[in-house]
């Protein structure tokens, strides 16, 4: 028997706060924070580094199979571990980032991830669930779906800022640019493109603070799960 779990989707483009915002709708909640964004990274890293071809399913395929991804949210900044490496800070550059964007439009890629986040999800239970198509593919069923969106400045900024506090040499406009091409292989791929659910909730977040977008969520979230409980 599946067990039936309860979940938040969260789904949009890079830099409309989907991380931030997600890491505290589910410290606030008690749910577990589901970062699959970081799970296609930690799959590009794998990939890159055995040397995969990344149009060979088979390998790809064989590869997702043998994948231990784990996430460590006890810490201040959530970890992610690949096979028993923390890979947190490895898996944000603009290199490992593309290659996810490109692996995660292959049909097996997405059939074993899909089939990877949705055990995580059942494990835990209740699950903030943060991507692409997490609404519209990996939990369709899900009760509460919100997508976040932003202006492309103010994202291609948000980014900028993120990665120059990281300590990275970073050029504004090459930022936005990258922000660009990385919306038109998501939108634009055959297999799960980046759209909004019917039925999701959009929030532009543009002149929003986080707190603004956490109060939102979750002041609709709530009363939804707390309907299913009684």
């Amino acid at each position: 028997m599946v067990r039936e779990i309860s979940v938040i989707a969260i789904d949009g483009p890079a830099g409309a706060g989907k991380s931030t915002v997600s890491r505290e709708v589910a410290k606030r909640l008690g749910f577990m924070y589901l970062d699959t964004g970081a799970m296609y990274r930690a799959l590009a890293l794998a990939v890159k580094k055995a040397g995969i071809d990344p149009q060979n399913d088979k390998s790809l395929a064989s590869l997702c199979k043998s994948l231990n991804i784990r996430f460590d949210a006890a810490q201040a900044s959530p970890r992610i571990f690949l096979n028993g490496e923390d890979v947190s800070e490895h898996i944000r550059t603009p290199e490992i980032d593309m290659l996810a964007s490109k692996i995660s439009a292959i049909a097996v890629v997405r059939q074993e991830m899909t089939r990877l986040q949705r055990a995580v999800a059942e494990k835990a239970g209740r699950a903030v669930a943060e991507g692409r198509d997490m609404g519209t593919v990996v939990f369709p069923d899900a009760k509460c779906k919100f997508f976040l969106t932003a202006t492309l400045e103010e994202r291609a900024r948000r980014r900028y800022e993120e990665r120059r506090q990281r300590g990275e040499k970073v050029d504004p406009a090459q930022v936005a640019r990258e922000l660009k091409k990385r919306d038109e292989q998501d939108e634009k791929r055959a297999l799960a493109p980046l759209k909004p659910a019917e039925d999701a909730v959009i929030i532009d977040t543009t002149q929003l603070t986080i707190d603004e977008v956490v109060d939102k969520i979750c002041g609709m979230a709530k009363p939804r799960f707390a309907q299913t409980q009684k």
